[in-house]
């Protein structure tokens, strides 16, 4: 049997990161997928797939990801049913992520959400103005790191 599930997509919202009883992390969020083809009027449409993902990996997608952020997703289908408060069964289909994948910058992330969330066209410029100076001046990626590569290296 197989049960594999690749998806690319956006965060709808802010995924809610919440701890059971026992202190397990666990995240939900839903990805906007869209379809591979337009519809009658040439619009694309799009599936909001509902996903979860568990322990350390759901801290870091809560912590490093927003709404807008286009993420890769791999996981497995599942289903599951329960009861609700008017005594009606409800029948869920979720992702059940294995892991996370960012497929853009922070940076991108923070200037798709300024111009989502309203902000003025000269702070989204500003703030692209900036990206490319902190870019320019910075020619080596790993500068900040803290990572000592004088070591020898075991490969």
């Amino acid at each position: 049997m197989i049960n594999n599930v690749v998806l690319v997509g956006r965060l709808t919202k802010d995924p809610d990161l919440r701890y059971t009883q026992s202190g397990t992390a666990v995240a939900n969020f839903t990805l906007a997928v869209n379809r591979t083809f337009t519809n009658q009027d040439g619009e694309r449409e799009a599936d909001f797939i509902n996903c979860v993902i568990w322990r350390k990996a759901a801290e870091n997608l809560a912590n490093m990801v927003g709404k807008g952020a286009q993420i890769g997703v791999t996981g497995r289908i599942q289903t599951r049913n329960y009861e609700n408060k008017e005594g009606q069964r409800v029948f869920v289909v979720e992702v059940v992520a294995g892991n996370f994948q960012m497929l853009e910058s922070r940076n991108k992330q923070n200037s798709q959400n300024n111009v989502n969330t309203g902000a003025s066209n000269n702070n989204a410029n500003e703030h692209s103005r900036n990206q490319q100076n902190s870019t320019q001046s910075n020619t080596d990626p790993f500068g900040g790191s803290s990572i000592d590569v004088t070591d020898d290296l075991p490969f």
